[in-house]
């Protein structure tokens, strides 16, 4: 096993309504999809933003198009109106989990690596 970001195996795209942020997780290839619902729990994301975001994080899986929706709620500093974030969209939470550290078997390291991408220390 060894570990990779999440960038390297996905990409994200965020959004927000309020104090929700909304994160979708898109994997690169199918194959991938599997390492992201194993690792890219709930409990992991909540960890991962530590105290950005003050409430539940709750995970929607879309299966027919490798991806998952993940919704963090109390996350935006009370939304756009009231946030004195230099974010308040939350547009930059989708960069800041694909950051998450991911273990990978080692025939998706071998494949990454060959592909130029190297793993975490």
């Amino acid at each position: 096993m060894k570990r990779f970001y999440l960038r390297e195996l996905a990409h994200a795209r965020a959004g927000d309504k309020g104090d929700t942020n909304n994160i979708g997780v898109i994997a690169y290839r199918p194959e991938y999809y599997p390492v992201l619902l194993a690792q890219v729990t709930p409990e992991a994301v909540k960890r991962h933003f530590g105290t950005l975001v003050k409430g539940p994080v709750s995970r929607y899986e879309l299966p027919k198009v490798c991806a998952l929706n993940l919704v963090l709620e109390n996350a935006l500093g009370g939304g756009v109106t009231r946030s004195l974030s230099h974010d308040p969209h939350g547009k930059s939470y989708s960069a800041l989990l694909l950051s998450l550290p991911i273990e990978v078997n080692n025939d998706i390291a071998a494949e990454l690596e060959a592909a130029g991408r190297k793993p975490l220390p």
